[in-house]
């Protein structure tokens, strides 16, 4: 496959009708896993088949095979405009959490917020904060640290969390998770102080945050796992979240992380999106991915195949 990024204009920040999207970045490199331990049940054929493009992006060249290499994700924050409300999908790892089970990801001192205030977002500006699911990358900047009370980032914002997530990654309810008790610190120090200030708004099935947005269920990647649909003036986007982490599953959407709680689940996830995205030409923006950040497919027979790169600027 040929990858048509170097054929792109780039942007900083996409229109959809009455919606803007932007994206603040956290932190963006390596994963420290080859392709292999990030996708057990992946196979080397597509892997080097499609290494072309997927590298430097998705990639970084750090072995002297392709399955030596190690997976490029980014931690970022899309941005989205809508109504007059400032909303942020996902917030990352965070800084100064403890995190015993992944040490690269402790006592981080990430300049997050002041990436937030180059896209024109201030903490105290932010309306609405969706987190997509309860994993410990995507709740960090729930909180900061003040003093030695983790507190609320965002104070003026609703914090909408899926139900199933929040009964699922609460450590008193006591489920066994691929995760294992990694999870446990995430809850405690990004999920429950925003729990406990009454500014978490459950949800589940789906539920339309206003006349542009959505957020519906695409579980697979855990139990009650999100997009978000932006519907607006005839046009469309989905912000996928951890529905993939490598364009390499596009073409082989059975690849599943090894995060990923029902792999079943999240391939047929997987499918029905893409089928959707293909038939409708539909952008779709994913939670992890550098380089330009998403992505639209096309079908190849039964199965799909890159079409082309979001033209938001590479990273």
């Amino acid at each position: 496959m040929e990858a048509t990024q170097e054929k792109l204009p780039t942007v900083h920040e996409m229109t959809f009708g009455d919606v803007t999207i932007t994206r603040a970045v956290e932190l963006v490199g390596s994963v420290g896993m080859t392709p292999r331990q990030f996708f057990p049940d992946s196979t080397t054929e597509v892997w080097e088949e499609n290494e072309d493009w997927l590298t430097p992006d998705f990639l970084i060249p750090s072995g002297a095979t392709t399955m030596e290499h190690t997976c490029r994700v980014a931690m970022q924050t899309w941005v989205l405009r809508s109504g007059g409300r400032t909303i942020l999908l996902d917030t990352g790892i965070g800084n100064h959490k403890e995190r015993p089970y992944i040490p690269s990801w402790s006592h981080l001192d990430t300049g997050y917020l002041a990436n937030l205030a180059a896209v024109g977002v201030a903490p105290d500006d932010v309306d609405i904060v969706v987190n997509t699911h309860l994993h410990v990358d995507h709740v960090g900047w729930n909180t900061r640290l003040d003093g030695r009370t983790w507190v609320p980032t965002f104070k003026n914002a609703e914090y909408f969390m899926p139900s199933e997530e929040l009964e699922f990654w609460n450590p008193a309810n006591g489920h066994k998770t691929v995760m294992g008790p990694g999870a446990q610190n995430a809850f405690e120090d990004s999920v429950a102080p925003v729990l406990a200030e009454g500014l978490v708004r459950p949800w589940t099935r789906a539920h339309r945050i206003d006349e542009n947005l959505v957020l519906e269920t695409a579980p697979g990647h855990t139990p009650g796992s999100s997009i978000l649909r932006v519907s607006s003036r005839g046009e469309e986007v989905l912000l996928i979240g951890d529905t993939l982490h490598t364009p390499a599953q596009i073409v082989a959407p059975n690849f599943s992380s090894c995060f990923c709680e029902d792999v079943v689940q999240a391939s047929s996830t997987r499918r029905k999106l893409f089928a959707e995205a293909a038939d409708k030409n539909i952008l779709m923006l994913a939670a992890h991915f550098g380089g330009h950040g998403g992505f639209s497919v096309q079908r190849v027979g039964s199965e799909f195949a890159l079409a082309e790169w979001a033209p938001f600027e590479r990273i």
